[in-house]
């Protein structure tokens, strides 16, 4: 049952009559098929479009030997019958994929124009769109060229034509890549001087009403390059984005935007010294505590609930066990957490711990000459280190 696609021949309108032929159960949603449409179905690399059938929301948009498939939920699905139907469509999103696929083809011409190197594959994303070129890489120097190249693209307002095929000749046209098989009829896609291209989507008129196109950068991907970009109104959310992002930077910082990027290295190197300092005064106060705590006890056992974090734990006991072979079994009472240290070679840790730790309830892993675990509650970590002290 062919479908009539009126997301070609109609100018992108909000509404429009049509009416519903079937509706058919499927696996916990609804297939709607219409005698004509205004929403596109996935393919191409573009999404399928959003809207609302009589009120029913579109949950997805497909098409399969010829039908157009407009996905709506069960329930909906039970509320929609044969006849009459008003199509309302998600103008602001297929704008913007329109404007993405239209930029899409306009920055893969222009890649192939300059650089000599297809485009393989691409997605117009919900966020970003990507093109993946047939090269290892792309230089900085070169993606910034692409992104003049396709700014004066769009400046220089190109007309995008559409050509059908036949009744036009595949042949006359010096396509970017090769045309799909067993089409009767193909779409070949012109921007005129920059690329042509079979293609199914939908596209602007011209050029200029990409408005803006922004390479976000490139990654290695499978042997090829992968390109990220954004385009139209999403350059305008991300640059008002980034322009906030920076405002708050700058001020946290107190230097003009255009310095942030020096600011928050200065601030990361300042950050960097404190860092280094806290941390060497934080090793000689765990020393002085290990001292303190081995004191008098040079052999045997030394267990302990200190009033601290694992962290602070950790580098107490790490100090102890330079200064004694006792066995050290100290916890924290901040996290219920607990390390156990030894350097004698003669103690093996797990041998200590292995009971009291089954028999309190406890739970860790580790060595014959460090341990460490966690109770779930203060009075099993202070029976079990009550046990490991009469060791």
């Amino acid at each position: 049952m062919q479908t009539e696609k009126a997301y070609y021949t109609l100018p992108v309108v909000e509404t429009c009559t049509a009416e519903i032929r079937e509706i058919r159960p499927l696996n916990g949603s609804a297939e709607v098929i219409l005698d004509k449409t205004i929403f596109y179905p996935e393919g191409g690399g573009q999404s399928g479009d959003r809207g609302t059938i009589n009120g029913a929301a579109l949950l997805d948009v497909q098409e399969k030997d010829g039908e157009i498939l407009h996905r709506v939920s069960a329930e909906d699905g039970a509320g929609l019958a044969p006849g009459p139907a008003e199509l309302v469509l998600d103008v602001p999103r297929r704008r913007d994929l329109t404007v993405h696929h239209t930029g899409q083809h306009l920055l893969s011409g222009i890649t192939l124009s300059l650089t000599g190197k297809p485009t393989v594959s691409m997605r117009i994303g919900e966020a970003v769109c990507t093109i993946d070129v047939d090269t290892p890489e792309f230089s900085q120097d070169t993606l910034v060229a692409l992104e003049e190249a396709v700014a004066d693209g769009i400046e220089e307002n190109s007309p995008v034509i559409i050509h059908l095929c036949p009744p036009e000749r595949i042949e006359d046209f010096p396509l970017r890549k090769i045309p799909p098989k067993g089409e009767e009829v193909i779409r070949v896609v012109e921007i005129r001087g920059k690329d042509f291209s079979p293609c199914c989507g939908t596209h602007l008129q011209s050029t200029g009403q990409i408005g803006m196109l922004r390479i976000l950068g490139a990654e290695k991907y499978k042997g090829m390059t992968r390109v990220y970009f954004i385009a139209g109104r999403r350059v305008l959310r991300d640059s008002r984005l980034l322009r906030q992002n920076g405002d708050a930077v700058s001020q946290a910082l107190k230097v003009p935007v255009g310095e942030i990027g020096k600011g928050v290295r200065a601030y990361l190197e300042k950050t960097g010294i404190l860092e280094r300092t806290l941390k060497a005064r934080e090793e000689e106060l765990a020393r002085y505590k290990a001292q303190d705590l081995v004191r008098g006890h040079r052999d045997g056992v030394i267990a302990g609930l200190l009033d601290a974090d694992i962290n602070e734990v950790l580098r107490i006991g790490k100090a102890a066990q330079k200064l004694t072979e006792a066995a050290i079994l100290l916890g924290a009472r901040k996290d219920g957490k607990f390390g156990a240290f030894c350097s004698a070679e003669t103690v093996d840790l797990r041998s200590l711990i292995k009971e009291p730790l089954e028999t309190y309830g406890g739970k860790g892993g580790g060595g014959h000459s460090f341990f460490q675990g966690v109770f779930p509650n203060e009075k099993g970590l202070s029976l079990f280190i009550d046990a490991f002290s009469k060791k």
